[in-house]
């Protein structure tokens, strides 16, 4: 495991600069395959795009990352603890305009809003009926917050498990799940995690080993392995990491 130690958001945007990049880009391709890293970078670097014809939907999930980064830097610096407002906000910044009709206008599901019907989230699963979403969170946030252990990479890998299994919105769960997981780790001095999109497959499957069968084993292994992969790459100037076995 690696820690990494954020005292300022210039040195957050320094030591970052890179990931950030490749985050946005493969969160967002694990469920978009439209998504371009060359217009993701133009979009983080430049804050604009020349000549995109593509799907705005796509431009627009883009463009969210960015804001969804700039929004958490003062929070990771505080060390904020997650609560359902924060959660609510995190998921209106990176879904803002991405709605598709059916969502939003036939089932008048909303960005920043728990979800108002079932939806599948998995072989046999829909999550939590939409009447228990917010009591089901509000649990698992007294939980992960009232932790007084030392293994907080485990707790933040639960913390994922839990959220793409409670299914609080109608869409967007698996990029505000993969946000909020770095999250809970820079407030607690560990590296963030690229889940790279060629490694997907594995992904949903240790998702779906934890709804079937309530074991984080295959999540936290392949969390560990994404997170290895992610700073052992050559992603520009390395930040200062301290490795923990």
């Amino acid at each position: 495991m690696y820690r990494l130690k954020l005292d300022t958001q210039e040195e957050m945007d320094k030591q970052l600069y890179e990931f950030k990049i490749l985050f946005a880009y493969h969160s967002n391709k694990i469920e978009n395959e439209k998504v371009n890293l060359d217009i993701t970078r133009e979009i983080f670097e430049k804050g604009s795009v020349t000549g995109y014809t593509g799907d705005l939907k796509t431009l627009f999930e883009i463009e969210n990352q960015v804001h969804c980064f700039e929004y958490l830097k003062q929070f990771i610096i505080k060390k904020y603890p997650m609560d359902i407002s924060f959660i609510k906000e995190v998921h209106y910044k990176l879904t803002k305009g991405t709605y598709d009709d059916r969502r939003y206008h036939i089932n008048n599901e909303r960005p920043g809003e728990f979800k108002k019907h079932d939806y599948v989230t998995g072989v046999y699963e829909v999550g939590s009926y939409p009447e228990n979403v917010e009591v089901d969170l509000q649990d698992l946030l007294n939980e992960v917050n009232e932790y007084q252990g030392d293994d907080f990479f485990t707790v933040g890998v639960y913390f994922h498990a839990m959220f793409e299994n409670i299914h609080a919105f109608a869409n967007g769960n698996g990029r505000v799940g993969r946000s909020l997981m770095n999250y809970y780790f820079m407030i607690h001095e560990i590296a963030p995690v690229i889940i790279y999109d060629e490694d997907k497959k594995q992904y949903y499957q240790a998702l779906e080993a934890f709804d079937q069968n309530d074991t984080l084993k295959p999540l936290k292994q392949l969390i560990l392995q994404q997170q290895k992969k992610t700073w052992e790459r050559n992603i520009g100037e390395r930040p200062k990491l301290h490795k923990f076995i």
